[in-house]
């Protein structure tokens, strides 16, 4: 049984986090959420992998190879143009013969649910999930155990089923690909080929995920998923840990990382290799640090994703932020995560604003950025890659890659 997997798309509402990576490579406990994917399709007994590559896909190459690391065989296909999730799934009918599961590579799947869909007969399974608003999702409407219609998202969604994009199809897809009309945004949609199927008189029925279900669609959303495969991380130990530092709850530290005296750190957390550690700094919990960062003295991280190579300056806060690799904080920066009036949080992402849902989100920033001295992150804000903060400034709203923000803005 194979498992192909959509990993082409730069993820556009991710930025600017994928300003240098295509989204399935960014890191959850500092791994890629594609790499999780693939080791609980391995133990559901999946061992050959076809991934659909496109959108920087030499990082995708570069870190999984041939699958042998990881216990698996891994093909790749390019998809050139990105043409819509039907269009991708059909790249895999050159390598695929027989029954496949066909899953997007940036939703969260575990092994038991993929092994109940491997032991169906239908000619295709959808996977749904039971969720509270089905308004933004696309819906399954269903008689007994078969799906009869799919609904796209409706103001008014006939059942709260939503489509969790992970299936299992039989190879008449393929087929039904190549008979479906684009879209009304030009792309082949994987949900009107299964709905050519149902109109065709083939069998296509559902399963209900029990488990956590997670669409990463927004920068955000990183943050959920990683408190979500923190709690279930084995703590171990491989760095140094001076006296007097504390580590409290599961941790987990990286070879050649140091953590110095007085350092105080709270799990589940991770922290990865070659890292510098405090001193008299405070980690709190669900915090992931990725290889070679350093938290200086009298640091406070608070349920963040700091990536490789980043630098945290001493005197500094961060609370719920994703911070991409490589970025440089200046003594005393200071990102806000708590709104005044305790509001759900605002981002701007190419100039759109999108409610994050989240009464506490500090900021989200790509690679590279440079912030100075005492300099002042408002919540929500989103810096793209190789920005710079001046020192002293107040910085908020959107800061696209390579801005210069020096003063402070009216207003």
């Amino acid at each position: 049984m194979r498992a192909v997997i959509l990993a082409a798309g730069e993820g556009t509402r991710m930025r600017p986090l994928t300003e240098n990576r295509p989204k399935v490579m960014l890191p959850i406990a500092n791994r890629p959420m594609l790499e999780y994917t693939i080791m609980e399709a391995r133990q559901a007994g999946i061992t050959d992998f076809v991934l659909i590559v496109g959108y920087r896909k030499e990082a995708i190459i570069g870190y999984f190879g041939d699958g042998s690391r990881f216990g698996v065989h891994i093909d790749y296909v390019t998809q050139e143009k990105q043409s819509g999730t039907g269009h991708a799934f059909g790249m895999a009918a050159q390598i695929c013969d027989d029954r496949f599961i066909a899953l997007n590579g940036d939703v969260t799947v575990r092994a038991d649910h993929l092994k109940k869909l491997l032991s169906r007969r239908d000619d295709a399974v959808i996977t749904v999930k039971e969720v509270a608003d089905p308004r933004s999702f696309g819906v399954i409407e269903t008689s007994g155990s078969n799906v009869v219609r799919i609904v796209e998202k409706s103001p008014n969604p006939p059942t709260n089923l939503a489509n969790a994009g992970i299936y299992l199809f039989d190879p008449c897809i393929f087929e039904a690909i190549e008979k479906t009309p684009l879209s009304p945004r030009g792309e082949i949609e994987i949900t009107d080929s299964l709905q050519y199927l149902i109109d065709t008189g083939h069998t296509i029925g559902y399963e209900v995920m029990s488990d956590e279900w997670l669409d990463i669609g927004r920068p955000w959303q990183l943050l959920t998923a990683s408190e979500l495969i923190l709690k279930d991380m084995k703590p171990c130990i491989e760095g140094d840990v001076e006296p007097n530092a504390t580590l409290k709850g599961p941790v987990s530290v990286g070879k050649g990382t140091l953590i110095r005296s007085g350092a105080y750190i709270v799990g589940p957390c991770i922290i990865g290799e070659n890292c510098d550690i405090g001193p008299n700094c405070f980690v709190r919990a669900s915090t992931s640090i990725g290889d070679d960062v350093h938290i200086g003295n009298a640091v406070e991280i608070k349920n963040s994703i700091i990536m490789n190579g980043t630098k945290i300056g001493h005197l500094s806060y961060v609370g719920d932020s994703v911070i991409g690799e490589r970025c440089n904080f200046g003594a005393g920066t200071k990102v806000a995560n708590l709104r005044l009036d305790e509001k759900t949080i605002t981002v701007i992402i190419d100039g759109k604003k999108v409610d994050s849902g989240r009464r506490k989100l500090g900021c989200i920033m790509g690679d590279g950025v440079h912030t100075g001295i005492g300099s002042l992150i408002n919540v929500g804000t989103s810096i793209g890659a190789g920005a710079s903060i001046g020192p002293g400034v107040l910085a908020k709203g959107e800061i696209k890659a390579g801005g210069r923000l020096i003063h402070r803005p009216a207003g």
